[in-house]
């Protein structure tokens, strides 16, 4: 069972898994995203640091973990991320949210396998 947010890209889709705790205290749900609609990929060195906005509806814990979705002047953000480490950045377009900010284990193989989807719209 995973304690995190799992963020895989299978075929043509983008998927985003939230744990059951992380559903209720984000008020988020999983989702899938045609690889279509992912604009630009970024690998970012401080996920806590790069969420921008203000938080409505979701979780902050100072200094540990953001969890829900951010509103700024750019758009809606959907973020997932926990400590001081990288996490990646996907602009969207087509989609409810204009970015996605999540912590993985692996941001920069997430970062080259959506680079190189053939889709190529990732960039």
């Amino acid at each position: 069972m995973s304690i995190m947010t799992t963020i895989t890209a299978d075929g043509a889709t983008l998927t985003v898994t939230f744990t059951r705790a992380e559903k209720i205290a984000g008020l988020l749900r999983d989702q899938d995203i045609p690889l279509t609609a992912v604009s630009t990929v970024e690998v970012v060195p401080d996920g806590l640091a790069a969420a921008e906005g203000l938080r409505a509806p979701g979780l902050g814990l100072p200094g540990r973990r953001k969890l829900g979705t951010w509103r700024s002047r750019t758009g809606k953000t959907l973020v997932a991320v926990q400590g001081h480490g990288p996490a990646v950045r996907l602009t969207l377009s087509g989609h409810r949210y204009a970015t996605m900010l999540i912590t993985t284990d692996t941001p920069e193989k997430l970062k080259q396998e959506l680079e190189a989807h053939p889709s190529d719209h990732a960039r």
